[in-house]
């Protein structure tokens, strides 16, 4: 027969159990996101949650970085990469409930602060003419060792022949949201970031911008897919990304939505 004191030990556990499983089932899931989705995802996610009556916490950061957490067993219930090959490798790691969706396409711009006297151009004619060493001491980018941004960015300055000459003059983003943050405070003269922040108010209101040829690097197949650890309002969300309302807000920011799969 059990004594007084372990019934109170058991009886204690129990209620400490319920408390956290309480706390934890009303804590909104943690969704990793692209930084490159800070602005139409966050739009997404406010419309989600007006609808459903369910709430989720967005972090948005570098998808690389993202994977590697992931891969450590990071908290995350849903990943939005800006670069399908990370889904592909969680995927094949069985960190995954599956191979995911493909949700966009994403593309590059050019901003330039509107503190310069230079305009962006699309082509970069004018950089491409050589006129670089004086107007430009400082060209933003994310960093591409672990942003895709970053990575589609060097791939299009080394297309158009840009890479040699601005190499050493590159300030890195720990993400793409951060590359863009440059240009806008003046940090940086110029730089290539997600179309999707070119077109955000925050950045318009300091910047002129062009968007730049899809043809200058690879494309930026974005996918998201659920974790093990999802839960339902999680899901819920995953569901909600493929309506035509999330749909709709995502095309406003720019990226391609008509790809397939």
């Amino acid at each position: 027969m059990l004594k007084l004191s372990t019934w109170r030990t058991l009886i204690t556990t129990s209620i400490l159990l319920i408390s956290w499983s309480v706390s934890a089932a009303s804590s909104p899931p943690v969704i990793a996101a692209a930084s490159d989705l800070q602005f139409a995802l966050t739009e997404v996610a406010e419309d989600f949650t007006q609808e459903s009556g369910q709430r989720i916490k967005l972090a948005f950061g570098s998808s690389g970085l993202f994977y590697r957490q992931i891969m450590q067993g990071g908290p995350f219930e849903l990943y939005l990469s800006a670069d399908e090959a990370y889904v592909e490798r969680l995927a094949a790691n069985g960190m995954t409930q599956d191979a995911g969706t493909l949700y966009a396409l994403g593309r590059l711009a050019l901003v330039i602060p509107d503190t310069t006297a230079r305009k962006a151009d699309e082509q970069l004619a004018d950089m491409r003419e050589g006129n670089v060493d004086n107007s430009i001491q400082r060209f933003a980018i994310a960093n591409p060792e672990h942003a895709p941004y970053g990575q589609r960015a060097e791939e299009a300055l080394r297309h158009i022949r840009l890479w040699d000459i601005l190499k050493d003059r590159l300030v890195l983003g720990e993400n793409v949201s951060q590359a863009a943050q440059f240009v806008a405070t003046g940090n940086a003269q110029a730089g290539i970031v997600a179309y999707s922040l070119a077109l955000a108010p925050a950045l318009q209101e300091h910047t002129s911008m062009a968007l730049l040829p899809a043809a200058w690097h690879q494309p930026l197949r974005q996918r998201m897919v659920l974790t093990n650890k999802a839960g339902p309002v999680s899901e819920a969300f995953y569901h909600y990304m493929q309506t035509p309302a999330a749909r709709a807000v995502m095309q406003r920011y720019g990226f391609d939505l008509n790809s397939g799969e």
